[in-house]
């Protein structure tokens, strides 16, 4: 049964067992009559967005090629900087997760499509596709919530070490792909014990993401600067900050759909004997969506849509935002909050739960410009006493 981690009210408290299958059988219904009605106009989409992708990214680095001239530079780091978005959010994202694998085009197919990113397709199918979307917002079991390296709910208990994770947040979104790598790889389990490290498989794996990395390393920063003779360094330097205006924009999307204040996360038992039913509404209170224009919803892939993306990962991302009115109403007529806002919102509200979350609990609430050098104190005693002070201090604070 799905159980929400311990809140004063239940956002589920109203339903009946009847009426969540109701839920369930709801939206099956409008999954299977998107998949029915899928045809050449979707198909037209995507080779549509994978061809202007391909000439604005060739196109780019063209004028790369005189980057040595302010114009080009910013030209070409703009327009390399979207490419590289599209590429990873509207095209290969959804293809790797089967959206478009009805075409039965083996040039447009999850089991041949490899992106530009450090994970390896097959790892990053794994780890998204089996575990985050099984495990959606379920703590200890799904590694985009945090990333395996922040806590994410009050009943985690604090430790000064989350002290940081704010500035760990902000390096990570720097250099998404790495991070995304390393835990497709479950690196810091991976690497805690010797019979893991020296895991074949494990081995194998790291092998790969070397590879990718060195790969994608030597066409960003080696090749296409050589190409630009005169104009090497501010090609590197274009190549570089495109990789980096990348992994801040799809960083900070994810963050949206999965991380905004009010949006659910799950006790590790809440998968046990869960049903069709218990499994979308698990979807409908872990996600998040962001309003915006179509421009928009292209450039975040259609993650813009991650509620209609969570209930249903294996539709074409072009038909979330025809489904969307449709999945509201759902929301609306059982009593159940569709979060949405615009981008800039969505992103404070992540990072304001990322700041929350690294305090002690109550912390941030009850701090004010009066009470500041007290809370101060309090907490400079909580991070450098141990267990003993900060429970006794917490458990103060809680009466």
């Amino acid at each position: 049964m799905t159980v929400i981690q311990k809140k004063p009210e239940n956002p589920i408290a109203h339903l009946t067992a009847e009426d969540i299958e109701l839920i369930g059988k709801e939206l099956d219904t409008i999954r299977q009559e998107v998949r029915d009605n899928l045809g050449e106009n979707d198909a037209k989409y995507i080779r549509t967005v994978i061809d202007v992708q391909r000439k604005l990214e060739l196109g780019s680095r063209a004028v790369l090629l005189f980057s040595k001239f302010p114009p080009a530079f910013v030209l070409g780091t703009v327009g390399l900087s979207v490419a590289k978005i599209l590429e990873n959010m509207e095209i290969g994202h959804n293809i790797l997760h089967g959206q478009w694998d009805w075409m039965r085009d083996p040039k447009i197919h999850s089991t041949t499509w490899e992106w530009d990113m450090a994970s390896p397709a097959e790892q990053w199918k794994h780890s998204h596709n089996e575990l985050h979307h099984t495990y959606t917002n379920v703590i200890g079991k799904d590694n985009d919530l945090g990333y395996g390296i922040m806590r994410v709910d009050e009943d985690q208990k604090w430790h000064p070490m989350y002290l940081a994770q704010p500035l760990w947040n902000f390096i990570n979104a720097c250099f998404f792909e790495y991070g995304i790598a390393a835990y497709d790889l479950e690196l810091g389990k991976n690497l805690a014990s010797k019979k893991r490290r020296n895991d074949p498989k494990f081995r194998a794996g790291v092998k790969q993401v070397l590879k990718k990395i060195r790969n994608q390393a030597a066409k960003d920063y080696v090749v296409h600067p050589l190409l630009s003779g005169p104009s090497f360094m501010p090609t590197l330097v274009a190549n570089f900050t495109a990789n980096v205006v990348r992994n801040l924009w799809s960083h900070s999307v994810i963050m949206c759909g999965h991380f905004p204040e009010g949006v659910e996360t799950f006790e590790k038992t809440s998968i046990d004997g869960e049903t069709r039913g218990e499994w979308y509404v698990r979807q409908m209170l872990g996600s998040a969506n962001i309003s915006g224009s179509k421009a928009m919803h292209i450039m975040t892939g259609n993650l813009s849509h991650q509620v209609e993306h969570h209930l249903f990962p294996d539709i074409p991302s072009n038909r979330y935002a025809e489904i969307a009115p449709r999945v509201k109403e759902i929301f609306d007529r059982y009593e159940l909050t569709y979060h949405s806002a615009p981008l800039v919102k969505q992103v404070a509200s992540a990072w304001h739960k990322v700041i929350r979350l690294s305090l002690p609990n109550g912390w941030l609430a009850e701090t004010t410009p009066k009470n500041a050098p007290a809370q101060l104190a309090k907490l400079y005693k909580m991070t450098t006493g141990g267990p003993k002070v900060r429970r006794a201090l917490q458990s103060k604070a809680a009466a």
